[in-house]
């Protein structure tokens, strides 16, 4: 299949979903970066405690499934986070070849203190968006997500 001259000369790159969605999180990735309330915490180790927050202890598989990281990923991030304490590990008591991950007291002070600077930082990934925009990005973004499973 060949597409045509006329196709491939209209085609524009920054103006493909994937190319604007791309330059969205990395705008949001920055914004994380100069507005979390803690230096070494990356949106995705964030993501990860909020996990552990929101479901408790929970393997590497169930913590790929809530946060949408894949398995090398998620493992440098527990043991990132385990290293600052945030997070503990202890075998399965049902299946000793799996670890189980677990907010700590200080990953859980870490999140309290956190949850205000999510809040901004995700008020100025909007941006400049009326609330009518914000609703409706967000909705797209989730249907757009939830069409792929």
């Amino acid at each position: 299949m060949s597409i045509d001259d006329s196709s491939a000369n209209t085609y524009q790159v920054t103006e493909q979903i994937g190319h604007l969605l791309r330059k969205a999180y990395q705008r949001h990735t920055a914004i994380f970066q100069q507005n979390a309330c803690d230096a070494q915490l990356t949106s995705i180790q964030f993501v990860t405690l909020c996990a552990l927050r929101d479901q408790g202890p929970s393997s590497q598989a169930e913590l790929i499934k809530a946060t949408a990281v894949d398995q090398a990923t998620i493992r440098g991030i527990v043991e990132r986070l385990k290293a600052r304490d945030l997070v503990a590990l202890s075998p399965d008591p049902s299946d000793k070849r799996k670890v189980i991950v677990e907010l700590t007291a200080a990953g859980s002070a870490l999140l309290a203190d956190m949850i205000p600077c999510a809040q901004q930082i995700s008020e100025l990934t909007m941006g400049s968006l009326n609330p009518g925009e914000r609703i409706a990005i967000l909705y797209l973004l989730r249907k757009m997500n939830d069409s792929g499973e």
